[in-house]
């Protein structure tokens, strides 16, 4: 009887410890699974974050662009100026209907 007993203690002895290492395989996985997700998390805040830095350049660029475009439009300034809109001599419009 008592090698009976002692093999029904070693088993029972297996099945607790069977069951404590499912336990710790069932916790393991469920962080490893957390970790995936908090992963995945950080990647897209990250993508996230370059696609906004992105869009403030371009932003940043396209306002300049348009600040050059609005200095051309608006003509030059001073003695420039001055001498565009005075009236062509005489000559100078002969001239410019040879050329």
């Amino acid at each position: 009887m008592s090698k009976t007993s002692d093999l029904s203690v070693a088993l029972k002895n297996i099945q607790t410890e069977m069951k404590t290492l499912r336990s710790q395989a069932a916790e393991v996985r469920a962080s490893l699974k957390a970790a995936r997700a908090n992963a995945r998390t950080e990647k897209t805040i990250a993508r996230q974050a370059k696609k906004n830095v992105a869009a403030a350049k371009k932003a940043e660029r396209i306002a300049k662009l348009e600040a050059k475009l609005l200095a051309m439009k608006t003509g030059p300034v001073g003695a420039k100026a001055i001498k565009m809109n005075k009236k062509p001599s005489a000559c100078t419009t002969v001239y410019q209907m040879a050329a």
